[in-house]
């Protein structure tokens, strides 16, 4: 008898993960699970913790890249129509952890909320954006976090507020297993000239970014002061091509996966990539993806 019997009906062996990234590569989950409440999360959780077991939490997916032997342990994925809720209340925005910072955004300016309209076309989930930081040279979700509601790898549930919660680039100090949901605060606007602005900042994002090819978000940091798109660009690299992975031609920051790449096509392409640039500039690049 297995200590996750009780969770057979939402448990799934050698999952493939592939599918469930932007780079649609990379292997399987050794186990799998869409829990549909809080306690089954909590359970999963706790259970896993009792048997040393790893866990690791599947967000959007668009900033993750899996290796091609999988994921050893088990790999939780929040469904948006568990944990995903958004509602509004005044200039607060009350957002579940596996709500898509899309959805987000667009309730924020439909309700002429300002701020998350500098947010519009990045990809993930609030979770996932509020533990990286998500943002552009617009702005960034952390100035507009008041609390998030947290998950620890023992299945302990609290609440990080004023204090405990500080943000830089493409950091957060909500280092927990995952975000069950956060609230944002926000200013009035005149929801006409938010959506305009909105507009107009997602059709620059979709102008110079491969939106309509298989890639995650940005693959590196910007260094400070700099930017790795206008580094790799300048190191000769656009276009560039390890089996099924290429820079993409539009973006330079943004890696897209053609048919029959694999991950190791990718990690090949960011090493290459890394090289060159430290050859050509001197600067080390930092992944912003998450490699499993």
């Amino acid at each position: 008898m297995s200590a996750f019997d009780e969770y057979s009906e939402i448990l799934q062996f050698d999952y493939p993960l592939a599918g469930r990234t932007w780079l649609k590569v990379g292997g399987p989950a050794q186990m799998y699970a869409e829990p549909r409440s809080i306690d089954e999360l909590q359970g999963l959780v706790m259970t896993a913790e009792s048997e040393g077991m790893p866990v690791r939490v599947l967000g959007g997916g668009s900033n993750l890249l899996v290796r091609e032997e999988g994921v050893s342990g088990l790999v939780i994925h929040l469904n948006a129509d568990h944990f995903g809720e958004i509602t509004v209340e005044g200039t607060t925005i009350h957002a579940g952890g596996a709500a898509l910072l899309s959805s987000v955004v667009s309730e924020g300016v439909k309700a002429g909320l300002a701020g998350l309209e500098t947010l519009v076309g990045i990809p993930g989930t609030i979770g996932g954006a509020i533990k990286g930081n998500a943002g552009s040279r617009h702005g960034e979700i952390g100035e507009f976090v008041s609390s998030v509601d947290v998950m620890t790898l023992r299945g302990e549930r609290f609440t990080r507020s004023g204090d405990e919660l500080t943000f830089g680039y493409r950091f957060s100090s909500v280092n927990e297993l995952l975000v069950l949901g956060a609230e944002l605060s926000l200013k009035p606007g005149d929801a006409e000239e938010l959506a305009r602005r909105m507009r107009q900042i997602w059709i620059t994002k979709k102008a110079t970014q491969p939106y309509s090819f298989q890639s995650a978000g940005c693959i590196f940091k910007n260094p400070r002061g700099l930017s790795a798109g206008v580094l790799i660009e300048k190191s000769g690299l656009k276009g560039t091509r390890v089996g099924g992975a290429e820079v993409s031609d539009r973006h330079a920051n943004f890696i897209v996966t053609n048919e029959g790449a694999t991950s190791a096509d990718v990690r090949n392409l960011i090493d290459l990539i890394k090289s060159q640039v430290h050859d050509k500039h001197g600067i080390e690049l930092e992944l912003e993806i998450q490699v499993w």
